[in-house]
């Protein structure tokens, strides 16, 4: 199935005009005709039929005819919390592969360590609709305006909340031992996790992290990159779900 992604789409709309470019995608790559059904979700759960009444590469219109609303096929809240990592391929790759895994939110961390301080969201928006449209998925992940550390920890987060780091603290200290990830989440429940950049976390913003009640958990025996361990974090929590 080829899946087209507009988010102005609601049950309310009765035609659809698409823009030039994917005027152009639809006519001469794709080969559409009048009268051709195609599939479009709004990225928040729901799948629109349209049938095209203008089969014209500049301007594109269809009908929308039928549409159904889709449960997301995950029980969870995920939202992921990262550090824009040094290399943007990296944290793209990121975006990718947790979207067709299945995430809710993104938030980019700016951290003490961070390399990357500056990151364009529009094309970070454009890799989740790609990544959605993909695994033919109809909810897009919530993409945050980037926002430091400090900040997003004095924000009030349901749920539970964890921060994966590769310090290590007295088992004996106020902090206490870091667990695996598994271990510590319960199927269904919103989770927000923290990873780090690349240098990790701070001493000081683990602990800050630490104060506000964030519980402390390892992602394995392996140092991973930012990217990696992001990625760890989606699968873990897909497959404790399943």
């Amino acid at each position: 199935m080829q899946l087209f992604y507009n988010s102005e789409i609601s049950i309310a709309t009765k035609q659809i005009t698409f823009d030039k470019i994917e005027s152009k995608h639809i006519v001469r790559v794709l080969r559409k005709e009048e009268n051709d059904i195609l599939k479009i979700t709004n990225g928040k759960g729901f799948l629109f039929d349209a049938k095209i009444r203008l089969a014209c590469d500049k301007k594109c219109t269809a009908e929308i005819i039928n549409f159904v609303e889709k449960q997301k096929p995950w029980n969870y809240y995920l939202h992921i919390a990262i550090a824009p990592t040094k290399n943007n391929d990296r944290i793209e790759w990121f975006l990718e592969k947790a979207t067709e895994i299945g995430i809710d939110e993104i938030t980019p961390i700016i951290c003490s360590n961070s390399e990357r301080r500056v990151v364009k969201l529009e094309r970070f928006e454009k890799i989740l609709q790609a990544a959605m449209k993909q695994s033919l998925k109809f909810t897009l992940p919530k993409l945050n305006k980037p926002i430091k550390l400090n900040e997003f920890i004095n924000q009030d987060i349901d749920g539970k909340i964890c921060i994966a780091h590769c310090e290590s603290f007295d088992k004996n200290s106020k902090q206490g031992e870091k667990r695996f990830l598994k271990s510590i989440i319960d199927s269904s429940e919103k989770t927000t996790i923290l990873i780090g950049p690349e240098g990790d976390f701070s001493a000081v913003e683990i602990k800050k992290c630490l104060k506000k009640n964030m519980t402390p958990i390892s992602l394995g025996e392996s140092r991973l990159r930012t990217e990696t361990a992001g990625l760890v974090a989606v699968n873990t929590i897909s497959l404790i779900n399943q």
